[in-house]
Order: structure tokens, then C-alpha cells, then sequence
């Protein structure tokens, strides 16, 4: 039951119902208590968030990001002002970087442009500590939240995600299965989604009575991932002498990397090395042979948080997850 079928059972339009859940003048006493009639009839329990059909909305989607120029999150931003803009929605986008305090700021700075809802895009949102998220569960309060490729339990958020988890361990599975022992595993969040992905590596090697070798997990600290520096740092790694025959990477750009290493190094890929990445982007056709890849179905994420909040501004009832699966894409590079 939503908001929809309260003006049609009441037999009144759609404005009508919204002006009496905002409590409205122009209402009659007569027609109001036909429409609070029917939604005592049917326990009708109106969400306090559901204002896309009333008075007071703006129409505007508030979007943060904590990089815009980051590959995967460019391509998220695109997907869902594209799908908003198609649903009658503008967009209000803010780039906060990662530090707590200013996506604190960010989020509050949307909230007084009174925006119907915010979309968070990655996983960079949800810190470990509960003190951390304290202002997600604030902006909550004011309007719906959707998380995307984050997951985070609280009333009036809501998380769109691929699971990360399961999509490295069958990448990392299927090298294993190949033989493979020595498998690098190289990474550059420590956030929500990276953790998931490292954890999937770990328990594909312990399904495959393989030990896990901390030498071979290999976290790139620079807050830009260039080609040339992911390159120097394997190179970095070989001249250390840490012996590897396989590498899944957390990101595309990454396995990239790796190829101008092997290349450099004189390795066929994938003969000495196979590689897989992980986002199934553009950058897995830049390479000879193409990148194998995950694909974690990023326009599927971006349109279901769209569908997601916009359910949630009418009145409707949705899951407050939902978890998709990453689908291994296989190419030249395996």
C-alpha cells in the first residue's frame, strides 16, 4: 500500500493525499477524513521520507563522491545522473575527498540545499567505528540515504552493493584451480569494499588448503594510482626478490600496472603471469592480451539506487539491502 493506492481507493488525486500527510489547509475536513478513512482501513503507516509527491520537494538528488576523477566512480556518477535526470530529477553533486570531517560537511551541505535524498557513491562513507557513522545516522534523520557498493544497518539508509566478497574468491579460486600457488594479491582501499575483497582472496586460498602468505599481499598506499608508479612498485617487488605466479588485482588500472612490469621484465602474460583485475572497465581492452576482470555490474548498482530512493521518496516499502553478484570476465590475460 502506498501513496498511489490511498488516492485511488479514496477516489482523489495524488496532490491531495500529500496535502493531507503534510498536514495542509487547503484539504476540506470532509475529504480529509475520507483520505485518513482509507489509510486507517488499510494500516497505512505514511514514511515520514516520502516527499517526492508532496509539497516540499525540490526534485534534486544530492550526490557524493569522495574523487571524481577515480575511473569507477566517474562512471557511477555518470550512470546515475543520466538515470535521475530520465526519472525528472536534476543532480547537486560534491567531491569530498576521503577525511571524515569533510564528508561530514558535505552531507550537511546538501541537507541545506533540501535535497529529497542523497546517494553516497563507494565505500569510503562507512567507517569501521560505530562514533564514525555517527553522521549518517544524523542525516537519516532528515532524509533517505542510499549507499552505493557500501553496506550500513540503520532506519532510512539503504545499500545497493555487489558482493565483493564472493567475486574475488571465485577470481582468486580460479587461478588456484589453475595450479597457480604463489598469488599476488595487490590492493589500494582499506575501506568497506577493499576489505571485502582482500577477505574473498584470503578465504579462497584457505578453501584450497593453500597457506597464506603475507608477503604476497601487497596494499599500494598512493592516494593517485598512476600506470607507471603501480609498475614501479611490482618491479619494486621482484627486485625484492617476492616470487609470484599469478596476480588479482582490486581495480583494472592496476592489473594494467602489472603488464608494463611483466613486459619490462621480459613474463608472458598470461603464460608466466596470468592477471585479473576487478570493475571490468575500458582499461582491460588497453592491453595485449585483453584484461580478465570482474565485472561488479556497476550500471545495475547505479540504476537500482536510483529505483531504490525513488521508492522511498513516493511512499513504497524496499529492501534496506540489496547485493548483487560480480560476474568473472574472462579474457586474454588468463
Amino acid at each position: 500500500m502506498n501513496i498511489y493506492d490511498i488516492s485511488e481507493k479514496a477516489g482523489v488525486s495524488i496532490a491531495t493525499v500529500s496535502r493531507v500527510l503534510n498536514n495542509s489547509a487547503r484539504v476540506s475536513q470532509k475529504t480529509r477524513e475520507k483520505v485518513l478513512s482509507v489509510m486507517a482501513q488499510y494500516d497505512y503507516v505514511p514514511n515520514p521520507f516520502a516527499r517526492g509527491l508532496g509539497l516540499k520537494t525540490m526534485r534534486t538528488i544530492g550526490l557524493l563522491c569522495p574523487n571524481a576523477s577515480d575511473y569507477y566512480l566517474a562512471m557511477a556518477l555518470s550512470y546515475l545522473e543520466r538515470m535521475l535526470r530520465k526519472q525528472g530529477y536534476d543532480s547537486m553533486l560534491l567531491c569530498t575527498g576521503k577525511a571524515l570531517s569533510d564528508r561530514e560537511k558535505g552531507v550537511e551541505w546538501l541537507i541545506s540545499k533540501h535535497v529529497d535524498g542523497i546517494i553516497l557513491m563507494g565505500s569510503t562513507f562507512v567507517e569501521d567505528n560505530e562514533n564514525g557513522n555517527k553522521y549518517l545516522r544524523n542525516a537519516a534523520t532528515h532524509l533517505p540515504l542510499v549507499l552505493l557498493n557500501a553496506s550500513y544497518a540503520n532506519e532510512n539508509i539503504y545499500s545497493v552493493l555487489c558482493d565483493d566478497f564472493h567475486a574475488t574468491m571465485n577470481a582468486t579460486q580460479f587461478l588456484l584451480e589453475k595450479g597457480r600457488r604463489n598469488i599476488l594479491y595487490l590492493y589500494h582501499n582499506r575501506n568497506y569494499s577493499g576489505l571485502k575483497k582482500l577477505d574473498g582472496y584470503k578465504a579462497a586460498l584457505k578453501n584450497m588448503g593453500v597457506p597464506v602468505q603475507e608477503k604476497l599481499i601487497q596494499y599500494f598506499t598512493e592516494d593517485k594510482m598512476s600506470i607507471p608508479d603501480i609498475r614501479d612498485y611490482i618491479l619494486g617487488l621482484d627486485r625484492k626478490g617476492i616470487k609470484f605466479d599469478a596476480v588479482v588485482t582490486s581495480e583494472d588500472v592496476m592489473g594494467v600496472g602489472v603488464f608494463k612490469y611483466a613486459r619490462i621484465i621480459g613474463r608472458n602474460v598470461p603464460e608466466d603471469l596470468p592477471i585479473i583485475g576487478y570493475n571490468n572497465s575500458s582499461y582491460c581492452l588497453c592491453c595485449e592480451p585483453e584484461l580478465s576482470s570482474v565485472d561488479n555490474k556497476l550500471e545495475m548498482l547505479c540504476e537500482q539506487s536510483v529505483i531504490t530512493l525513488l521508492k522511498v521518496l513516493s511512499g513504497e516499502s524496499v529492501p534496506q539491502k540489496m547485493v548483487f553478484m560480480g560476474e568473472l570476465v574472462l579474457r586474454g590475460s588468463t
